[in-house]
């Protein structure tokens, strides 16, 4: 599609059947790639702590550090929406430091629309946000630390929503209607499963999107850059399914590259 995508067009793709396709990224030159492949969305997300720069809290990432993360993906993207995550830290700290951190996001990084993880728990903060002006895009769902209030035992091999009783299927839905009466504008099921994930999508008006644990029964889907290109050194030996192996052809080249070096050769490019 061409044109800017917004908000409207996000929602409008729901109601046409069409699914979203959105990236998680960090920096200017993969946005630019993205954008130019016709991503619809870019997110920032605070998991660059980790998987960026080697740390062991995902929770760890500061807003000025998402924030040099959100200018720099502004500035590579042109067509795509533009989500940024909010770090941890001002939604806890309740409505007032929530709103200080959105106008950040929106006023120096240049969002177009703000993540809040963990929204359920969180609606007042939501309703807050969307009545200050602020687009949010609301994240819910089965976690670890949340499978269990729903009544689901907690697998890495087996996605908990997929075993999602009629009961827990009712609790998400209802989590789902809650951030939408709050206002949000999108929504992130995370470990949907297709019974609660088609369940969820069906029940709300808004498009449900999923990454981790996402499938086609949901209205679009969000993959990690380093999980659809294999960038990282993991792939090196990793034989998880990508779209690419960025590891591997950087190992060769990197390997390539010292060989003509130590040799006295002349060195490509």
């Amino acid at each position: 599609m061409d044109g800017k995508v917004t908000i409207s067009r996000l929602q409008r793709m729901k109601r046409e059947g069409k699914k979203s396709v959105g990236l998680v990224a960090w920096d200017y030159q993969i946005a630019r790639i993205a954008d130019r492949a016709g991503f619809d969305f870019i997110s920032i997300g605070d998991s660059v702590g980790v998987n960026l720069w080697g740390r062991s809290e995902v929770l760890d990432v500061t807003l000025d550090e998402i924030l040099i993360c959100c200018k720099a993906v502004r500035r590579g993207t042109e067509r795509a929406l533009v989500s940024c995550d909010m770090p941890y830290g001002p939604v806890q700290n309740g409505k007032a430091a929530a709103l200080a951190a959105a106008r950040r996001l929106i006023g120096e990084g240049g969002a177009d629309i703000i993540k809040v993880d963990a929204a359920a728990e969180f609606s007042e903060v939501v309703r807050a946000l969307v009545d200050a002006g602020i687009p949010v895009f609301a994240q819910f769902g089965l976690t670890p630390q949340t499978a269990g209030k729903y009544g689901i035992p907690y697998s890495a091999q087996n996605s908990p929503a997929a075993q999602a009783s009629a009961e827990a299927s009712a609790k998400l839905i209802a989590e789902a209607k809650l951030l939408e009466a709050a206002g949000a504008a999108l929504l992130d099921f995370t470990n949907s499963g297709p019974i609660a994930g088609a369940a969820v999508a069906a029940a709300v008006k808004i498009p449900v999107i999923g990454g981790f644990g996402g499938g086609p029964w949901l209205d679009g889907r969000v993959r990690l850059v380093h999980t659809a290109i294999g960038y990282g050194e993991k792939w090196l030996e990793a034989t998880t399914e990508t779209y690419a192996n960025t590891a591997k052809a950087a190992l060769t080249a990197f390997t390539a590259l010292i060989a003509d070096a130590r040799a006295g050769r002349q060195i490509k490019g």
